[in-house]
Formats: structure tokens, sequence, C-alpha cells
């Protein structure tokens, strides 16, 4: 249903209160698989993150719920968000459960703190979710706007985190903590074309240029990069043209161009895409399957290929 919902809503173009759409976003949310995230986040923060790729993690199931266009007051979110808006930091963002192992600077226990490799996540799921009138969303808005430096947004972690710093240079734009702070900005129309969009849209596409020179915050621009795959978790094709489609200056650039253009080289004679890598996380999902077409990554692939055409 949330293909069908995609389909009308972005590749047809049907208001909010189409009747096609509107049924299609209502069984989304009826939808058994969906209504076992929601069932699976009750207990949010939940179990601690010891890394940021773990595809199975809540933080990935309530961005994934945002995503598939899952409204707010669907049964049995309406706790899950409450909890998630009363972990807000004094700095502003939303927390996590966050472990880090004594090797690599921390404690090896579990703290409610935050980095920009999972707050802006937390935030795009609220945003996503219609909370964008909440002062405590506009609050952690303002903070992850305020943290973009010249050159995309760096690895910065709760104070309370002390000095832990990723693998990488000090001044170098993290990829994907970039990333995902652009798509929570995706959400925010009148961010679209800030400058913190735009620096940080520059530091993804100049990445794009450097894919055989160096790699940043060890994330690189090779062939895994180029599979496709769901749900939008790391630092890959898919999301970037997922989320850089949403920024008329990105889609006015060749280099976002070249990007669509080698994800739409993946389509079978038919339009349809496989997943060429897969989460297992996601098993039972149609994006979890390498040997059959995905729905899911069909729809999201033309969504990106239609905004490229949008470059007005």
């Amino acid at each position: 249903p949330w293909v069908r919902a995609w389909t009308l809503r972005d590749l047809r173009g049907c208001p909010p209160d189409d009747p096609d759409l509107r049924a299609a976003r209502q069984a989304t949310a009826d939808h058994p698989a969906v209504r076992g995230l929601i069932a699976d986040l009750a207990d949010w923060p939940g179990e601690a993150l010891k890394r940021h790729n773990d595809a199975g993690h809540g933080l990935h199931k309530l961005a994934l719920l945002a995503n598939l266009g899952v409204p707010a007051d669907t049964p049995g979110l309406a706790p899950v968000i409450e909890r998630i808006l009363a972990g807000q930091s004094a700095e502003g963002p939303f927390t996590v459960n966050l472990l880090i192992h004594e090797r690599y600077g921390g404690d090896g226990q579990a703290h409610p703190a935050w980095m920009a490799c999972d707050a802006p996540t937390v935030l795009y799921a609220l945003l996503a979710l219609g909370l964008d009138d909440d002062p405590g969303v506009q609050r952690a808005l303002d903070h992850l706007l305020g943290l973009s430096a010249d050159n995309g947004w760096r690895c910065v972690v709760a104070e309370a985190l002390g000095d832990f710093r990723g693998p990488g240079r000090k001044d170098d734009p993290c990829p994907y903590a970039t990333l995902i702070a652009l798509r929570a900005l995706s959400r925010v129309p009148d961010r679209l074309e800030s400058e913190a969009a735009q620096r940080g849209i520059a530091a993804l596409l100049g990445h794009w240029d450097l894919q055989r020179e160096r790699k940043l915050y060890l994330f690189g621009i090779g062939t895994d990069f180029r599979k496709p795959k769901y749900p939008l978790v790391w630092y890959d094709l898919l999301h970037v043209v997922d989320v850089l489609g949403h920024f008329p200056v990105a889609r006015r650039d060749a280099r976002f161009q070249a990007m669509v253009g080698e994800l739409m080289l993946q389509a079978d004679e038919d339009g349809r895409f496989t997943a060429r890598s897969m989460y297992t996380a996601w098993k039972g999902w149609d994006f979890a399957d390498k040997k059959t077409p995905s729905p899911t990554i069909t729809a999201v692939a033309w969504r990106a290929f239609q905004r490229a055409q949008a470059v007005a």
C-alpha cells in the first residue's frame, strides 16, 4: 500500500485529499508489518545503539515508519512520540540510548545521548509524522541548523560524550551526518534553499567528485555504494538521490543527474529494481530479497528519476 501511496502522491501528483491516496495511506497504517513496527517501538528508546548502521534498531524502524507515510495519529504511535519528545536533551537534539565501547573511548554503558549521525534521523521522523509545529521539534531543528559548518555537517556529539569523534579528519564533513541532516531539512519547505542546506548539498556532491581519490570518515563511493538497498539506513546511492532530489539546487547539478543516471541503469527491461544488497533484519519485506524485483525500491528509484526531471 505504501507503493500505491507514493505512486499516487509523487509520480501522479495527486493532492492529499485524493480518495485513492487517502485509502492507500490508511491501508499502509493498517498493514500488519507496519503495526508490528509500531509495537516494536513501544519501549522507545529501547535497546542501546552500538553502531549506527544497525538496520534493525528502533532508530531505523522509526525512520521507516515516517518514510512510509504513516500519520502521527495511527493507533499506538502517540505513546511512542511522547517518549521521544520526553527524551529531548538540554542542548536541543532528541536522544537515543548510545553505547560506546571502551576501545573507542566510551565506558561500555548505555546512556541517553545524541550524535550528529543519529539525532537528525529522529528529527526527520518527527517532522515527517507532522510534528513540525511542536516547540521541541523546532528547538531541535534550530540546533541542527546551528551545527552546520562551512562544508556541511561534521562529526559532533553531545557534551556528555566528551571528546569522542569518528574516524576522520576533524575539519572534514561527515557524509552520513550531512546526508541525514539534509533528510531532516527536506521536510521543511522554507529551509530547502537555506545556506545550511546548500553547504550540505555541496559537501555530498563534492564527495561524488572525490570518489576516486579518498574516503571521508571511512565512507567511500564504490561498488557497494551503488547497490540499490532499502530501508534508507546508511550512506548509499538510493539514499543520497532520494534525499537530494528534494532540493532544487541539487536537481540542477550535473553530478546529481549523474547519480540518478547510474541508478536507473540498474533497472531491468521492465523498469523494475531488485535489491543488490539487503539488510537481513528486514527479511520478509519485499526489499529484502535479491532475487525478485522490489516494488518498494522500484518506486523510490522512479521517484528520484521524476524529481531529477524537475530541474526548475
